[in-house]
Formats: C-alpha cells, sequence, structure tokens
C-alpha cells in the first residue's frame, strides 16, 4: 500500500489527518511504533504510547476504518507481542459498531466535540451569517492594523512556541516538549499539511495558530495569543484568514477542533462565534464517541488509572 492509496482510502471514507500517512510518519519521528494496519476493507493506524515502568498501550485516534472485529484480529496479535496493558480507540463521528468489550475511558486524547464549518459558500456570505460580535471583532482586528502572514520557518515556530508557553500558563493547560512540534513541522510542514500563521501588530507577533490541512478539512489544532494585546481582537482575525485559506485550496471544511463548556468556556464562546447566526446552515457541532479502552491487562490497567487520578 502506497502513501498515495493509503490517503485516498482515508479521505474517500471522510476520515481525519489522524490516520493520514504523514501523521504515522510523525509519529515515528518522535519515537513511536507504528502499524498501519490493513485486512478486508480496514485501515487503522495504530500507535505505541510508553508508559513509565517499560508498560505500554496501543492507541487508534479517529478509527478504525471498516469493521471493528476485523481489526481486532490484526491489533490482538500485535498487542500481545508488545505486551500492551489496553487498546485506546476514539472512533470518528456516526461510528455506531458494538462495543460491549470496551470500557468507556475517563482519559480521552482528541475532543469529544467540535465544530466543523461548511466553507463551501462566498466568503461574503460567510463573513454575513457570522455572529455579530464575531464578525465586528474581525472588522476590528483589520481597522487596529492587524497583519496575518504564513510563515513556517524556525523563527515563526519559536515564536509561535513562546505564545503557547504564554497561553499554557495563563488557561492551565500542558504543552508537548518543544521537539514534537519541531517535529510536526519538519514531517507535516515539508508536505505543505501543518501551516503556521502570525497575527503581527506592528511587526510583533501577538497571535499564532497552527492548522493542518488533509483531504477536504483545514483543522485548527494549535493556537496561542498574547493576552497584554487581546483588545486588538488579532485571533478573530486570525481565524477568519485561515478560513479564507483554506478556501482558496479548495476545502470544503474548518474543523476548530474542540470545544467544552465545563473545560473551556472561553475557547469555546470564541469558536461558537464562527458559527453561522440564526441557524443559517454553514456548520454544526459534531460529537465524537469518545474514548473506549479494550483491556488486555486488568491489573495495570488499575494501577494505569490510579495512577492518572493521583498524578
Amino acid at each position: 500500500m502506497t502513501k498515495q492509496d493509503w490517503n485516498q482510502f482515508i479521505i474517500k471514507n471522510n476520515n481525519s489527518f489522524l490516520q493520514s500517512w504523514q501523521w504515522g510518519e510523525f509519529q515515528k519521528s518522535v519515537g513511536r511504533k507504528i502499524w498501519r494496519v490493513e485486512r478486508a476493507g480496514v485501515k487503522a493506524l495504530v500507535i505505541r504510547q510508553g508508559l513509565p515502568f517499560g508498560k505500554n498501550y496501543l492507541y487508534c485516534p479517529r478509527g478504525p476504518i471498516g469493521s471493528l472485529n476485523e481489526f481486532l484480529k490484526e491489533v490482538k496479535p500485535i498487542a500481545k507481542r508488545e505486551k500492551s496493558i489496553f487498546l485506546k480507540i476514539e472512533p470518528d463521528a456516526g461510528f455506531s459498531q458494538n462495543l460491549a468489550n470496551f470500557k468507556k475511558s475517563l482519559k480521552e486524547i482528541q475532543p469529544s466535540k467540535t465544530i466543523i464549518l461548511d466553507i463551501l459558500r462566498p466568503a461574503e456570505e460567510i463573513l454575513f451569517h457570522l455572529r455579530p460580535k464575531t464578525r465586528y471583532n474581525i472588522r476590528l482586528a483589520e481597522k487596529k492594523g492587524v497583519r496575518i502572514e504564513e510563515k513556517n520557518n524556525n523563527e515563526s515556530l519559536e515564536e509561535f512556541l513562546k505564545l503557547a508557553k504564554m497561553t499554557a500558563k495563563r488557561d492551565r493547560f500542558s504543552l508537548h516538549p518543544k521537539g514534537y512540534y519541531k517535529k510536526m513541522m519538519e514531517v507535516l510542514g515539508e508536505e505543505g499539511i501543518a501551516r503556521l500563521y502570525l497575527a503581527k501588530s506592528k511587526n510583533r507577533v501577538i497571535a499564532a495558530d497552527l492548522v493542518v490541512f488533509f483531504g477536504q478539512t483545514a483543522t485548527y489544532l494549535h493556537g496561542a495569543s498574547d493576552y497584554h494585546y487581546r483588545q486588538l481582537m488579532a485571533p478573530y482575525l486570525l481565524k477568519w484568514q485561515e478560513i479564507n485559506q483554506a478556501k482558496k485550496l479548495g476545502l470544503k471544511y474548518f474543523d476548530l477542533y474542540g470545544i467544552n463548556e465545563t473545560k473551556w468556556p472561553g475557547v469555546t464562546r470564541f469558536k461558537k462565534g464562527f458559527l453561522p447566526d440564526g441557524g443559517q446552515g454553514g456548520g454544526k457541532e459534531v460529537v465524537y464517541p469518545g474514548a473506549c479502552d479494550l483491556v488486555f491487562n486488568p491489573l495495570w490497567y488499575q494501577a494505569y488509572n490510579l495512577a492518572r487520578r493521583i498524578f
């Protein structure tokens, strides 16, 4: 199976960049073992995730694609060889197969709810139907002289990471190590899949996003901003320009990638502002099945969950 054939299958089945050939190569580049499972109309990228004490679990993001039973026939022998504690799957939306042998997981890696915008309509029409506050803030950022640039070099990545550290501290979430993002840009950026967008005010970077382009969808994967310049509303213009870039590339959808009113109320309000106002169509909230674990070693699985609660 070639890279092209693999990706064509993934795209045809409306699946995520997380099942793309390139995402597998990126995972290998950060030291993780991967398998591309193929069997009787089934395809799935499976990633080995390391744990303390030499333990591990297997992870299938936004998969499998096809029969779960056929998928498990391939994965169970892998788990046995690798001495994996469990298999975690986070299926795509619309997955309706029997998960009776799986446990609902307390640990989700991908967001279980998102907003996906339909961006096929003319830009003027999309802008007209945005929530009034969002439309106002886009225009305010333009009026204040905020400029948007796409820059995928090391200097731009450093600017993004500097803002990401500030944002993580402010919003109390953790980041991947610096090397993770560098490898992402090396592997995915080289093929134009991962791109960095910077918002500038008087040549100072005040907001930055990392967006992934795969198939018919652009996905807002990571974002960061300088709180001291919040009155310039740069993230609104940044997102609007990213949507326009996706349109220019002929894409159909823009995934705002993760909402949660309880965990991220501010971010969720911001993202919901890009939904068409008054039920005009052109976007919707999408709910995924969430994370489910198939346990191979109950004792170590119990220890894993206990350690997560403590630490």
